[in-house]
């Protein structure tokens, strides 16, 4: 419901609370002498508002100046409420003159702004942009704007365009040359005019030329004698004589009508008098005594208090309020001026109102009312209102100004002195920073340089400063603690009175100012701006003072009359409750309210005080004002009512844009009241009204637990009107009491400052939770420093939503100061409301990472309001994970899970545009936002709490189940609890996300090294996969990097499964010969064959074998995409080859050659690179090349091959090494120490060759061969060289195959030695030396046949006996067959004669 307003107003102070204002000083200096005796005149304030400040699109909406002047000094400020000024203030000093009351004039023009300023010795007049003319765009979105003020250090001030001297003023010896009363306008023209009251009763004009006109200062002086010639006949009698002093003006005012500019001017002698500056004429005189009654005795005071006001509207014309200073019966009097034919004017009397006040500072005058201000006895600010036209019996309108602060602090015995005064003197509603700075440079004796100190540096300074004077005032190094106590309450107190002082300074009151186009009231003073703003209905009647209270006979707050005057003898009672209640007892109420104990149980504990302490008969007296209430009951719900703020409708909404705005419009709208003055302003109120409404609901509490105690004796309505209060009426005010008080401690909170990496982290959880919309902290440049949660709120949320609800309706652009100022101050308490359903305030301050305050909100509304009890938990969770204490954030998160489909806020949370989380539950969802949370602030240990508890909640949604086990799952594996996350896996109800745990686990498990884990769990159904999984990633990743196919063969040979271990090993072995040509390759190989064949040795010799994997293909794993070519075809299927089988022979001839592969790296590495793909055949020669003999033998052996290259190369070594040189004995040994000896020959003598010719011996003797092939590949070789051949080679193959020597020998025509070859066998033969050549027995007759290689032989013959140098040695051989022929003959009959 839309609050009521009273006609009264309530002042709000609109200072800043950062540190003192900086104003740029300007001095002008005409070169003026000082005036002797020294002029003084009061210091003195006003305000200039400008034309278009009601109008929503004008950028000088909301926007004013106001100046105040004292001595030489004239201070100009402007102030806007919608956008932050820079550049606001500035100083003017001039030098040798005194400003004149009344000598400061603003005026507009299209394009200027002009100040005209009047002093005793000269006038001034600054010409600055209009604001309209200071941007580029009528569209401004900045929130700081440049003031006019921000090049007024431009102007050259002395420069006669700006400033000119008055000339001297005409005197008598009895009255000195100064003005004491001025007025300055501007003219159509653009002229500067200056009236002047002169000392001798006249009025000076002074008037500059136009801006940029050629042309001096012209001065006309108005004189009583063309007064008189021009109104003889028909002037008031009271004009007589000559000039006198009681002509001199105290009071000038001007209005231009019709090109011409009336002068008023109000004398001494109480006349008042009309000057036309065209005619120069005195066209109008008053005697305003005529207008007061019972005036005898008041013509012969003087008229030095009066004062003169004029105020032009177009429906009333031109008014002019006149107060006629008199003792104890000061009268405003308020005249319309009248114009009649030939241009002759009269005033016609309005109206005629009284005042009792003694000093009246200043009043104002508009078209409907009368504004004063005045001081009392006790210096006290007084300002009233009233309609001069439309009112009661003359009844002034009550303006409820702030109190100044306490003149002692209360401090408990429980408080800490220093913590409680800083508490009071840093709230944001007592003191301004200049009254702290100025009274911490006294209290320091006169230091300074606190200019520029932030509001928490100059805590810190008072605190130093205050400890440091107690500490240097202490003599003694002991103290009781309730000494120390006392020592810091005095010198605390004392610079509190100090500070009181300078606050109560700043505080005069100079001025009062009243827009003319938004009706906005300012209280100007000394030091700050304040603003009256409409009172709300239940706050006037709780506010005003006695005797207006006891006058009303209606209120607003009900149309029942009867009703009404119930409602006000009501209050009537609850203004004596509050009077009784003490210091000590609100106290008490304070604290309760603060510990969160029961108001209603505090509340009874104040009456027994106040029963048992009644000396001034309080009791009795609210007793007997009660009995004058008729319905009571009636009367409170109505108060109760009206003071609660709880809607229905959320305020604001989604804010949506109105059909029809205009973008001009939305972006006025965007900065309406945005300025820090604006914030300030508003939540200061929303602080009073708390404030006042928390006493009053307290007040109320007291009564009625009082009502209860009196019982039937008050109420007429007997015992159903006690139930009600007990049970309905009672809760509601305690209620009511919380809730007031809580709006009262966030207006007074202030927020943190908030490191970067807070910010950061804030942002990333408020990603997670999908809330990244919420407005975040506002820059400091933009803030109020320091800043209340309640402006941090203002500024970043709730003035959007609150002008949003303003102008929902499609109000007009017209910016009515009590309406919209009223509607703002209650919507945004509306928005502060705890029991309102919107959850603004909170999540403001959780998103702006004030988690300390956020933390106290929910600690002071947890144990009664029952509204966002979830949302609450919620927020105290995210304050615990900001805090680091996670547990407590669980636990709350958990309490806040049972609220989610209930409130706003949590529904809000869970709402999601994600297609899979919106077929979830909304608690499901709750849970996964939170979730989410948690794992992006790193608290797995949390998630898997919670997820098992979501786990419960999901027990009909499998996919829900899923993702929960699947999340449980991976932050076990994540912390290392490889069991339970096995565990999590096993109970995963959905197979495609069981099988992606699974390789992760395999994954991670590999990773860590974990195997053993990995292999013992028992994979129950799992068992395929598992292996898929191992085979998948080992045949996709690379070789060295990831140990796979070792984790799969220990997978195997854990379960026992030995051939499917020594495959894997194969296949191992078969990669990394293919892949990995490194000599650390080929060494895993070979170990990777050992381990197949140990496999395969392990189990019965029939199932001893393996499928060989497919060399070089391509392992498709599940899901992947079909492959393409280059001309994007599908690649056709691989050809099935027909698959093949290897037994443990198979395996134990690729173990040999992996072995040889590595026996060649470890000899040669560069030839690693290609052993690893060489074939049997080719790793000989390899290792033939090498020198590694004993490894080719091997080789060859295993795979049947000859040996015949072997020994060729080892033969050729030979040969090398037999005519090579020292460098290639040397290279030799290497190969030679590769290759074992059958013996060792450690002779000083023995050589790489007699080495090498002793090791090509022993391989002949280590590998016979039946027909000495091995032996004729030797000699060939040798023989092909042309080496001479050894003695032992030849005696060896001669005992094995003579016959193939000797071709050997004719082959390479060697037929000497062939010769001697045939010699010798044939002596064999004959029985000399035939063991030489393998012969068991020579010829004879016993022995068996024996044989010779006559077609050698032949051969041989032949060739000697075409050789003519041979015939020696043919003969030779011919002889010596010859007696084998002879034997031979001989033995062949005796054989046949045996027979």
């Amino acid at each position: 419901m839309a609050a009521a307003l009273e006609r009264s107003y309530i002042e709000i102070c609109g200072f800043e609370r950062e540190t003192v204002p900086r104003f740029r000083e300007v001095t002008v200096d005409l070169g003026l002498p000082a005036p002797p005796g020294g002029i003084k005149f009061p210091d003195s304030a006003g305000a200039f508002h400008y034309e278009e400040s009601s109008k929503l699109l004008s950028v000088t909406s909301n926007r004013f100046i106001h100046w105040s002047t004292s001595g030489d000094t004239v201070q100009l400020v402007e102030t806007s409420l919608d956008t932050n000024l820079l550049n606001n203030a500035v100083k003017l000093h001039f030098a040798h003159c005194t400003v004149l009351p009344g000598g400061v004039a603003i005026q507009e023009t299209l394009n200027n702004i002009l100040i005209l300023i009047t002093t005793n010795q000269s006038v001034h007049r600054l010409l600055l942009p209009h604001p309209t003319c200071m941007y580029r765009s009528e569209l401004v979105t900045e929130l700081h704007m440049q003031s006019i003020f921000t090049d007024v250090g431009k102007l050259n001030l002395q420069d006669a365009a700006h400033s000119a001297i008055i000339p001297s003023m005409p005197h008598t010896g009895s009255h000195p040359g100064s003005p004491n009363a001025a007025a300055a306008w501007l003219t159509h023209e653009g002229g500067a005019h200056y009236a002047l009251a002169s000392p001798t009763g006249g009025i000076v004009i002074v008037t500059l030329p136009p801006q940029g006109t050629p042309g001096g200062v012209v001065v006309v002086e108005l004189k009583r004698s063309s007064m008189i010639q021009r109104l003889s006949g028909w002037m008031p009698s009271a004009i007589r004589g000559d000039q006198s002093p009681a002509d001199l003006v105290v009071g000038l005012a001007v209005r231009e009508l019709e090109d011409d500019s009336f002068i008023f001017a109000l004398c001494h002698d109480h006349r008042l008098r009309m000057w036309s500056l065209r005619e120069q004429a005195c066209l109008l005189e008053v005697d305003m005594l005529d207008y007061m009654p019972a005036c005898k005795g008041v013509k012969r005071l003087a008229g030095q208090g009066h004062r003169l006001r004029l105020a032009f509207s177009a429906t009333t014309g031109l008014c002019l309020g006149i107060y006629l200073a008199v003792p104890q019966r000061g009268q405003f009097t308020v005249l319309q001026l009248v114009a009649t034919d030939n241009n002759r004017y009269s005033l016609d009397h309005i109206s005629s109102l009284f005042s009792s006040q003694e000093t009246l500072v200043d009043f104002t005058l508009t078209s409907t009312d009368i504004w004063g201000l005045w001081v009392d006895d006790a210096n006290a600010t007084v300002i009233k209102y009233i309609n001069f036209e439309h009112n009661v019996a003359g009844q002034w309108n009550q303006v409820f100004v702030q109190p100044a602060p306490e003149d002692e602090v209360h401090i408990g015995v429980d408080q800490d002195p220093r913590e409680t005064y800083l508490e009071v003197l840093f709230s944001p509603l007592r003191f301004t920073a200049a009254a702290i700075v100025k009274a911490l440079q006294i209290y320091r004796r006169g230091s300074d340089g606190f200019t520029d100190v932030s509001w928490e540096n100059l805590k810190k300074e008072v605190t130093v400063a205050v400890e440091s004077e107690l500490q240097s005032s202490v003599t003694e190094f002991e103290f009781s603690q309730e000494d120390y106590h006392q020592l810091q309450v005095e010198f605390w107190s004392k610079f509190y009175a100090c500070c009181l002082q300078y606050q109560e300074a700043l505080a005069t009151p100079l001025g009062l100012t009243v827009s003319t186009h938004t009706t906005m009231a300012c209280l100007l003073k000394k030091g700050s701006v304040s603003f009256l703003l409409p009172c709300f209905a239940v706050d006037h009647l709780y506010l005003s003072y006695d005797e207006y209270l006891l006058s009303e006979e209606e209120t607003l707050l009900t149309e029942d009359p009867e009703l009404g005057r119930d409602v006000l003898q009501l209050v009537q009672c609850l203004r004596l409750v509050s009077d009784a209640v003490s210091v000590e007892m609100a106290y008490e109420m304070e604290k309760a309210l603060e510990q969160v104990e029961s108001p209603e149980r505090t509340a009874d504990r104040i009456l027994e005080n106040l029963l048992s302490n009644d000396n001034d008969n309080v009791i009795e007296d609210v007793q007997n004002k009660l009995q004058d209430v008729r319905n009571p009951a009636a009367a409170m719900m109505v108060l109760l009512r009206e003071m609660d703020l709880e809607t229905d409708s959320e305020v604001g909404g989604d804010a949506p844009i109105i059909p029809g705005q205009t973008l001009n419009m939305r972006i006025s709208l965007s900065q309406l009241y945005g300025s820090n003055s604006a914030v300030s302003l508003v939540c200061q109120a929303v602080s009073h009204m708390a404030m006042t409404r928390a006493l009053f609901c307290r007040d109320l509490l007291i009564l009625q637990k009082l009502y209860l105690r009196f019982g039937d004796n008050v109420f007429l309505g007997g015992g159903a009107q006690l139930l009600q209060l007990q049970q309905d009426l009672i809760p509601r005010s305690a209620h009511l009491l919380s809730s007031y008080y809580l709006l009262k401690h966030m207006g007074q909170t202030l927020t943190s400052a908030v490191p970067i990496d807070t910010i950061d982290a804030n942002l990333q959880h408020l990603t997670a939770l999908e809330l990244s919309d919420t407005p975040t902290l506002h820059s400091s440049a933009a803030a109020l420093s320091p800043q209340t949660v309640v402006e941090l709120f203002y500024q970043t949320v709730a003035r959007r939503l609150i002008v949003s609800q303003i102008f929902s309706q499609g109000q007009s652009a017209h910016l009515h100061w009590p309406d919209v100022i009223s509607a703002m101050v209650n919507l945004l308490a509306q928005l502060l409301w705890p029991s309102n359903p919107g959850f603004q305030f909170p999540g403001c301050l959780m998103a702006n990472c004030q988690y300390t305050q956020l933390q106290e909100y929910v600690r002071l509304i947890g144990p009664w309001c029952q509204v966002n009890i979830g949302s609450c938990r919620f927020m105290l969770a995210q304050c615990y994970l900001a805090n680091g204490e996670g547990h407590k954030a669980v636990q709350c998160f958990q309490e806040a899970a049972t609220e989610v489909e209930k409130e706003e806020f949590l529904m809000r949370l869970t709402g999601s545009s994600d297609d899979d989380e919106a077929s979830t539950t909304p608690r499901l969802q709750y849970y996964n936002k939170v979730l989410r949370l948690l794992e992006d602030v790193g608290l797995p240990e949390l998630v898997i709490q919670l997820a098992s508890l979501a786990i419960t909640e999901a027990f009909r949604d499998v996919s829900s189940q899923a993702a929960l086990w699947t999340r449980i799952f991976k932050h076990h594996l994540d912390l290392g609890h490889n069991s339970e996350a096995y565990e999590a896996l096993t109970q995963n109800p959905d197979s495609s996300m069981q099988l992606d745990c699974l390789r992760q686990l395999v994954v991670v498990l590999c990773e860590r090294s974990q195997l053993q884990d990995l292999v013992q769990f028992s994979y129950v159904n799992l068992h395929d996969e598992v292996v898929s999984i191992i085979e998948s990633r080992a045949r996709g990743l690379d070789l060295l990097a990831h140990n796979y196919y070792e984790l799969l063969y220990a997978f195997h040979i854990n379960r026992h499964n030995y051939r499917k271990a020594g495959t894997v090993m194969f296949e191992f072995g078969m990669r990394l010969g293919r892949e990995v040509r490194t000599h650390l390759g080929l060494q895993k190989q070979v170990n990777c064959y050992l381990a197949a064949l140990n496999c395969l040795r392990l189990i019965r010799q029939e199932y001893a074998w393996i499928v060989q994997p497919a060399s070089g293909a391509v392992y498709e794993r599940p899901g992947t995409s079909p492959k393409r070519n280059s001309d994007g075809e599908f690649v056709s299927e691989p050809v099935k080859h027909q698959v093949d089988i290897l037994e443990i022979s198979d395996l134990e001839k690729e173990y040999i050659l992996a072995r040889s592969r590595l026996t060649l790296a470890q000899h040669h590495p560069p030839s690693a690179a290609i052993a690893g793909s060489a074939s049997a055949v080719e790793m000989v020669s390899l290792l033939v090349q090498t020198g590694l003999f004993d490894s080719a033998f091997c080789l060859c052996q295993s795979f049947k091959l000859s040996l015949t290259s072997v020994f060729e190369g080892l033969t050729f070594k030979c040969i090398k090494l037999q005519f090579g040189g020292e460098e290639s004995q040397n290279e030799a040994w290497s190969w030679l120490a590769a290759n074992q000896l059958s013996s060792v020959v450690n002779t000083k003598d023995s050589s790489a060759t007699d080495e090498a010719w002793r090791l090509l011996a022993a391989y002949l003797d280590r590998y016979p061969n039946t027909n000495g092939v091995h032996h004729r590949c030797v000699i060939s070789k040798l023989l092909s060289h042309g080496v001479p051949l050894p003695d032992w080679l030849v005696k060896s193959y001669k005992e094995v195959d003579a016959a193939a020597l000797l071709r050997l020998y004719l082959n390479y025509d060697l037929l000497d030695a062939a010769a001697e070859l045939v010699v010798e066998y044939v002596d064999a033969l004959l029985g000399k030396g035939h063991q030489y050549f393998g012969i068991q027995m020579p010829l004879s007759t016993t022995a068996a046949p024996v044989w010779l290689p006559y077609t050698s032989i032949d051969q041989l013959l032949q060739a000697l006996n075409d050789t003519q140098t041979n015939t020696s040695v043919y003969s030779k051989v011919r002889d010596k067959l010859a007696d084998y022929h002879q034997l031979l003959r001989q033995t062949t009959k005796m054989r046949l004669a045996a027979r």
